[in-house]
C-alpha cells in the first residue's frame, strides 16, 4: 500500500527519530511509504489557543501537502494530530473543503493502521523489557484506541507490560503546561509517582512522552527509558 507519512511537526523539529522509526516500521510491514513535502502543522496549538485563522492557515497548507499525493492511507506517529484533522478540522475548513475530504477518512494512527494494515509484524527485545503503556487523552478518549497500542506491544517477545495508571492525564494538554505549568506539573509528578516497576515508559503521543521524561529527569528518575510506540517496534523488527 502507497503510505503518506504525516509526521507532525513536534516530531519533525524535537523527536526526528520517531518519524524515522514509523517510516522504517510501515515499509517493514509491506508498505511504500512517501513524505508529502509541504506538510506543516494540523493547527492545534493555534486552535486550542483560540487562534482559529492562524490554525486554519497552517491545516490548509497541512492538507494541500498530503491530498496531492497519490497515497492510499495516511499515517501519523501520534494521536493527538490525527484527532485534530478527524474530529475538529472541519469546525475551521468546513465538512466541504477538497482536501479534508480526501485525508481524513485515509488518516490514520500509527498502532490503528498496523492493527489492520501489520499485524504479521513480530519482534524481539533484547535485554527484555518490563514497560508501562501511557494512554494519551486524544487517543483514549477521542480515538478510542486502547487495545491496538497493546496488542501490537503483545507481539513482542521481551515485553512485559506493567499495570499502571495508564488513563490518567499526564498534564501537558498541549498550550494548557504553558499556561498552567505549576498544574501540569502536578498532574505529571502524581502520575508519575504510581511508576514503580516499568524500566520502560511507552506511549504513541511524542507530545505526553516529551513531558513526562522532562519530569523524570527533574525528580532523578533518569533510569526509565522513554521510548515511543514506534521506537519499540522497530527496535524489535530489525533484521
Amino acid at each position: 500500500m502507497r503510505v503518506g507519512l504525516f509526521v507532525t511537526c513536534l516530531v519533525d523539529l524535537l523527536c526526528p527519530e520517531v518519524g524515522v522509526a514509523t517510516a522504517r516500521l510501515l515499509q517493514r510491514a509491506g508498505h511504500q511509504v512517501e513524505f508529502p513535502e509541504g506538510q506543516t502543522c494540523c493547527g492545534q496549538p493555534a486552535f486550542n489557543s483560540g487562534y482559529r485563522a492562524e490554525a486554519a492557515g497552517v491545516l490548509h497548507q497541512t492538507l494541500r501537502a498530503l491530498a496531492a499525493t497519490d497515497a492510499e492511507a495516511y499515517v501519523a506517529p501520534a494521536g493527538s494530530c490525527t484527532t485534530m484533522i478527524r474530529t475538529f478540522a472541519a469546525e475551521l475548513v468546513g465538512d466541504d473543503d477538497p482536501d479534508l475530504r480526501v485525508v481524513a477518512p485515509r488518516l490514520f494512527e500509527l498502532s490503528e493502521f498496523l492493527a489492520s494494515h501489520g499485524s504479521a509484524l513480530a519482534g524481539r527485545l533484547e535485554p527484555p523489557r518490563r514497560v508501562a503503556y501511557h494512554d494519551s487523552c486524544h487517543m483514549l478518549r477521542e480515538l478510542g484506541l486502547a487495545r491496538e497500542p497493546r496488542e501490537a506491544l503483545g507481539r513482542v517477545a521481551g515485553v512485559e507490560l506493567a499495570d499502571w495508571d495508564s488513563e490518567r492525564c499526564c498534564g501537558f494538554g498541549g498550550t494548557f503546561s504553558m499556561r498552567q505549568p505549576e498544574l501540569s506539573v502536578a498532574m505529571a509528578d502524581e502520575k508519575l509517582r504510581t511508576l514503580a516497576s516499568a524500566d520502560t515508559l511507552c506511549g504513541a503521543d511524542p507530545s505526553c512522552l516529551m513531558h513526562m521524561r522532562g519530569r523524570l529527569e527533574r525528580i532523578g528518575r533518569e533510569e526509565v527509558a522513554v521510548r515511543h510506540l514506534a521506537e519499540l517496534l522497530e527496535e524489535a523488527t530489525r533484521p
